[in-house]
């Protein structure tokens, strides 16, 4: 019976009294709370124990015939001491008065020999006591049964309420009481006393909740704060999300009978923690590219399928090309479809499509979701997202998180947006700074590539250039500038045009790089301080090398400062580098330069390069030089076409990963046929005048030149007797047919002829200004034996080397250089 009314039975002190308040029973608990021991409180009255035994307890006056009450009283301790304890008293029953009679059976000598004495003065007490049943008295220390009573209502209050989930499970892990719906919404009954979590959850969810509830049941330890999922067998919601904590039961001997779980529902905080997760993915996924297009696969990509299972992102057509997207008269914004990402299925196209966007969340389960793509006020496209119907309907919450993304999107497409048109004019500044990847002359046929490191703008301060001189010759040039991006190419803007203009001079390689020497050591670029501050000039370095190659005589003159020299490809396949004394860099200034000239074969490849290339394939310049001599061998035999050449030579290396820009260029040297030139020599005497026009006008009609014979007789008279009068003997003329009608004039002085309008009353002056009528171009340049004037003219249309229209020099027709 105790342990039916107390869950501290162990510890509850019993006594049995008869109708008169004798003690006919006294259990070890009494002898232990109070002190005293049996033989010594058995056959005597229990208000003998009472602090006051003048003020005995009573049953309230309203109480039931034979119902039990309870009450409080101070007793004396066999110590002396005081001790507050809480009783109750139980009415026995017949049955239950036997049994207490047997337990007090060995007291009723003690209570015959001791009655007079304990119960003097009492004799009425005892006459209307005698006829009383028997009671039990259960009593204990008052803080005990205060922190019971706490307990119980501590319990009590948690299982009322309905802010945190309790469980309680046996030691199999059934579920024997829960304070509320254990899944609510789910379909699963409220009462599920005795049922494993298998018989309602998912296998794999109720595996992994035993697993975590398992362990408190072997160790005893509890389990602090683990997420689980719930879904129940036909949860149309797919689970709620459970913070689950779990701690042991134990018996008194201090076994683990069971667990008590604490579970939350946190479905909603875990949606708006991925929510906001996949907010923080899509920023860094949209704005980490600059690409229009990448972008907008980025966006399709990170929705799904997070948030969708269809994702369809739709940009303005203006914007691929860096424009801003106008609205069409009709209304219409023309879109293209970007990506159309499902399951990782990925498509593109362009539409013709109006959009308009979802503003009612509350609309039921509705089947898209789309947010417009708007910067700077600007309409750039559109995003919409879809979800299979047993995902349940979009909530707002999942609009408002479309819209965050769709504006950080559109910022990332607005930058791309910018970027492509600054990409577009700095791709186009850089390449027409270059020349052609593909061109040829009577001189050379070439190839280039330049692969730059600063890929994000697709600029940097390499270059290579190609530079039709007069007679049948060429410039070839590379060059290096210090840095990279745009500044870098800016700078190398400046120097190729410093080169193409001192290149006009005809000067030789090495006085060329003294020149553009001092003008390096000159140029100064501002350093990016903020308006306002103090400019700090900086010096612009950089490497060059220079060459010239004749197509006549096949000698070719190379100068370098600071360049790694050029390699020489045989038309046999062997690889050779030119044996240049390299100068200091550009900048430097006061050291002379020197060139090395050697005679190349027809057919011979020159390979020109920067030092990017040779640290790119090699390690180092020497490593590199050797590695290109190899790649050179492999790729130009047997006489490929250059372009597929500077394919192979450059095919593996890492376009979006360079340490330095990458320049290459080849070319393929070509040779004047020695039945396509006449060389005269003439003394300084006026009849050579007419003795040149006859072997000139005679070499013309042997290479069917007829229609040239006049203009180029006029042309030779005016520049032979110019020389005769003005520079004396001996004097040189040359005549050179190959991509035009090459004359040349060649005296000892050094002093360079000037064009001049004359006036009407003049007698001479004319001369050079007919010249540059009759001709396509005209100049001089210096040479080690005094200087040479030459002047061009088209070849007829149809004879054989004429340059298509509107290829070659045409575009330099009546310019004159002097």
């Amino acid at each position: 019976m105790e342990s039916q009314l107390f869950p501290f039975a162990d510890s509850m002190a019993g006594v049995v009294l008869d109708g008169r308040g004798v003690v006919v029973g006294w259990t070890p608990a009494a002898e232990e709370l109070l002190g005293h021991r049996a033989e010594d409180v058995c056959g005597r009255p229990v208000w003998g124990l009472l602090r006051d035994p003048d003020i005995r307890p009573a049953p309230p006056p309203d109480r039931d015939s034979g119902a039990s009450w309870y009450g409080e009283a101070v007793l004396r301790h066999a110590s002396g001491s005081e001790q507050k304890v809480v009783f109750r008293v139980l009415p026995l029953s017949g049955d239950e008065k036997e049994k207490e009679d047997e337990g007090a059976e060995g007291a009723e000598g003690a209570e015959g020999a001791e009655g007079a004495e304990g119960t003097e003065g009492t004799e009425g007490a005892e006459a209307t006591d005698s006829g009383k049943a028997r009671c039990l008295v259960l009593c204990a220390a008052a803080p005990e049964v205060s922190h019971w009573r706490q307990d119980r209502a501590l319990t009590r209050g948690l299982f009322r309420q309905d802010r945190v989930g309790l469980a309680v499970f046996d030691d199999r892990l059934r579920l024997m009481r829960t304070n509320i719906h254990f899944l609510p919404y789910t379909g699963v009954p409220p009462d599920l006393t005795g049922q494993a979590l298998g018989g309602f959850l998912m296998p794999e969810d109720a595996a992994e909740i035993e697993r975590n509830l398992s362990r408190v049941l072997e160790t005893g330890r509890p389990l602090v704060r683990c997420e689980v999922l719930a879904r129940t067998l036909d949860d149309p919601r797919g689970g709620v999300v459970m913070d689950l904590s779990a701690f042991g039961l134990q018996a008194p001997d201090g076994r683990v009978v069971g667990l008590t779980a604490l579970f939350t529902d946190i479905t909603e905080l875990h949606r708006s923690r991925a929510r906001l997760e996949l907010l923080h993915r899509a920023t860094a996924a949209v704005g980490r590219l600059l690409s229009v297009t990448g972008t907008g696969e980025e966006l399709a990509a990170v929705l799904v399928p997070d948030l969708a299972d269809t994702a369809v992102v739709e940009i303005a057509e203006a914007v691929f090309s860096g424009a801003e997207p106008a609205v069409e008269p009709d209304g219409r914004l023309l879109l293209r479809r970007t990506t159309a990402t499902r399951d990782g299925l990925t498509a593109g196209g362009a539409v013709l499509a109006a959009r308009e966007e979802t503003t009612d969340p509350g609309a039921a389960a509705p089947p898209e979701l789309t947010a417009p793509l708007r910067a700077r006020g600007i309409l750039l496209g559109h995003v919409t997202v879809r979800r299979a119907p047993h995902r349940g309907a979009y909530e707002a919450a999942d609009l408002d998180l479309l819209r965050e993304i769709a504006a950080r999107a559109s910022l990332a497409l607005d930058n791309a947006r910018s970027y492509t048109r600054e990409h577009r004019a700095a791709v186009g500044l850089q390449r027409s700074l270059l020349p052609p990847s593909e061109a040829g002359n009577a001189a050379v046929t070439t190839a280039g590539a330049y692969l730059p490191a600063d890929s994000s703008t697709g600029v940097g301060g390499d270059w290579f250039d190609v530079i039709p001189l007069s007679s049948a010759r060429v410039a070839l040039v590379a060059g290096d500038v210090v840095g990279h991006g745009l500044g870098a190419s800016a700078t190398m803007g400046r120097l190729r045009t410093a080169v193409r203009t001192l290149a006009d001079l005809d000067l030789d390689p090495e006085e060329l790089l003294v020149h553009l020497d001092d003008l390096v050591a000159e140029l100064v670029v501002e350093d990016g301080e903020p308006e306002g501050a103090e400019w700090r000039p900086l010096a612009i370095g950089g490497t060059c090398v220079y060459a010239v190659y004749d197509a006549v005589s096949g000698r070719c003159a190379v100068a370098s400062a600071g360049h790694p020299p050029p390699a020489v490809v045989d038309p046999d396949g062997r690889v050779t580098y030119v044996p240049v004394s390299p100068g200091p860099p550009l900048g430097v200034s006061g050291v002379p330069f020197e060139a090395t000239e050697i005679e190349l074969r027809p057919g011979s490849i020159l390979a020109l390069c920067t030092d990017g290339l040779l640290e790119e394939i090699g390690g180092d310049l020497d490593g590199g030089m050797t590695e290109l001599a190899r790649r050179l061998a492999g790729a130009c035999a047997p006489d490929p076409p250059l372009r597929e050449a500077v394919a192979e030579v450059v095919a593996d290396l890492p376009a979006h990963e360079l340490a330095d820009d990458v320049t290459l260029l080849l070319a393929r040297t070509r040779r004047v046929p020695a039945a396509d030139t006449a060389v005269w020599s003439l003394e300084a005497d006026p009849a050579a005048v007419a003795k040149v026009r006859e072997l000139a006008s005679g070499r013309l009609r042997e290479w069917g030149l007829e229609e040239l014979v006049f203009t180029t007789e006029l042309v030779l008279s005016e520049l032979v007797t110019n020389a005769i009068r003005y520079a004396g003997g001996p004097l040189q003329v040359r005549l050179i047919l190959a991509e035009c009608l090459t004359c040349e004039v060649s005296d000892p002085s050094a002093t360079q002829p000037r064009m001049r309008r004359a006036r009407l009353t003049d007698e001479g002056g004319r001369g050079l200004y007919l010249v540059a009528q009759l001709t396509t171009r005209w100049g001089s340049r210096y040479t080690r034996h005094g200087k040479t004037l030459w002047v061009e003219q088209d070849l007829p249309a149809g004879l054989a080397g004429a340059p298509a229209p509107g290829r070659g020099r045409g575009s330099e027709r009546g310019r004159g250089r002097g």
